[in-house]
């Protein structure tokens, strides 16, 4: 059975509009307390659910609803403030909460907003607690007795304890001095701890997007526009720039040029480390998505390469399944599952800094290993459901671009979760055939779903 409200990353859309709303978020918190109530408490768990929130100006709103909604229930919240995504996860762990809740719509726009849950591994909720939340849902409200509700207290020191954990995943025997760092925060969750993390471990940090005012995150900044970081990096004469996102689980960066290294080169590098420090590295997994230039770099290492859906819990699902440590998306979303359990923008900027440190050469030469093929995305509008797999046109000319592509190539179709388009992707190492294909193809199913 599908989920209703929740998507691949919770609960997410317009403040205001169902179900964005206090009274919506208010029930979420009853019913999600009463399923933790019945199945995540247990000898190894408390009754403790952990808050964390972004920067958004909603956030106090929907804070206090969630708060409320789980003390009704009798679990006791633990707020943490602003604060990002992945200490959210690393703090439902180390406390041995019940879950965690993240306030937060990402990447998204202030004005937008969204729950995410964790499990008491840290890990995004399973799909059939998600669905039995939701069946709560359906229930009325009722507060528990008096004397059975729960309570609220603020986790003192969070941003200190974070900070703590992310240093103890860089090399013991390394350190950044020398190092000039720009750091673009986007006026999010990650605005006081990551440049403390760089400093505190001797890099000279220029700071951005770090004058949160509820309404500026990721406003022109952060990992979804590089360019103020690039910039940047360009006026200090800076060795590279990181950029983060609102809820901090996604990470960007440029290099002393100020060009772009995104998620599928910062992948490769984290990996290349990996297989260089250890002799081994298990496999990597990527999405749908990914560069195809990541995947020959990889097989040239001889490292195991897998696709998994796009969304980062289809990553973490694959990675769990393989019993690989690795995997991420173009977006910036990496897991290093040796160190946490979700994407964490500023352990994996570590994670690179130390390829850096240990390998002696720039940002910019280790993503020269990664040559990325051109690649060309046309979304066609359909006005009725399309099969694709059983459209036969579609099919000969899908097998047809295949042909022309051949081993450097390749060629994706899929039906978008979210409007009503199929985006056709065409990828290869030559520029004009893969436009050339792209638009063949892309034609082809426009006429199939007229």
């Amino acid at each position: 059975m599908s989920r209703k409200f929740f998507g691949t990353d919770g609960i997410r859309g317009k403040v205001g509009v169902e179900p964005i709303t206090p009274d919506f978020i208010l029930k979420l918190g009853w019913a999600a307390g009463r399923v933790l109530a019945r199945s995540g408490t247990s000898k190894k768990t408390r009754n403790l659910v952990i808050i964390g929130k972004d920067t958004r100006i909603s956030g106090y709103m929907f804070e206090s609803a969630l708060e409320a909604g789980l003390v009704a229930a009798g679990l006791d919240v633990s707020l943490l403030g602003p604060m990002p995504t992945p200490a959210v996860a690393y703090l439902t762990r180390t406390f041995h909460a019940a879950a965690g809740i993240v306030i937060s719509a990402s990447h998204n726009p202030f004005d937008d907003n969204g729950i995410k849950f964790f499990s008491s591994r840290g890990t995004k909720l399973a799909d059939d607690i998600e669905r039995q939340i939701e069946d709560e849902m359906q229930s009325p409200m009722r507060t528990n007795d008096s004397s059975r509700l729960g309570k609220v207290t603020r986790m003192a020191d969070a941003a200190g304890r974070y900070i703590e954990y992310c240093k103890s995943t860089f090399p013991l025997e390394s350190n950044l001095d020398g190092l000039r760092i720009v750091v673009d925060c986007g006026h999010g969750a990650t605005y006081q701890v990551a440049p403390a993390v760089l400093a505190e471990l001797g890099a000279t940090v220029i700071e951005f997007g770090v004058e949160p005012n509820g309404f500026n995150i990721n406003l022109g900044c952060g990992s979804t526009s590089p360019g103020t970081m690039a910039a940047a990096v360009l006026e200090h004469g800076a060795d590279l720039g990181i950029a983060l996102d609102g809820d901090g689980d996604r990470l960007i960066c440029v290099d002393d040029r100020g060009e772009v290294v995104d998620g599928d080169e910062l992948l490769f590098i984290i990996a290349a480390e990996q297989l260089r420090r250890s002799g081994a590295c298990t496999g990597v997994v990527g999405t749908l998505m990914s560069n195809l230039g990541m995947e020959i770099a990889l097989r040239d290492l001889g490292i195991p390469f897998a696709r998994a859906r796009v969304g980062d819990r289809y990553v973490l699902e694959m990675m769990e399944q393989k019993g690989w440590r690795l995997g991420g998306e173009s977006s910036g979303h990496i897991i290093c599952a040796d160190v946490t359990t979700t994407g964490d923008g500023i352990v994996s900027a570590l994670k690179v800094l130390a390829a850096m440190l240990a390998s002696g050469a720039s940002l910019r030469a280790l993503r020269t290993r990664v040559r990325k093929f051109p690649q060309t995305m046309i979304n066609v509008e359909v006005g009725r459901a399309l099969e694709l797999a059983t459209d036969s046109r579609i099919a000969s000319a899908l097998q047809a671009a295949e042909i022309a592509l051949g081993s450097r190539g390749r060629v994706l179709l899929r039906a978008s979760g979210t409007e009503p388009v199929i985006r056709v992707m065409v990828e290869g190492e030559d520029a004009a055939l893969v436009e050339q294909q792209a638009r063949t193809l892309a034609e082809v199913v426009r006429s199939s779903a007229a």
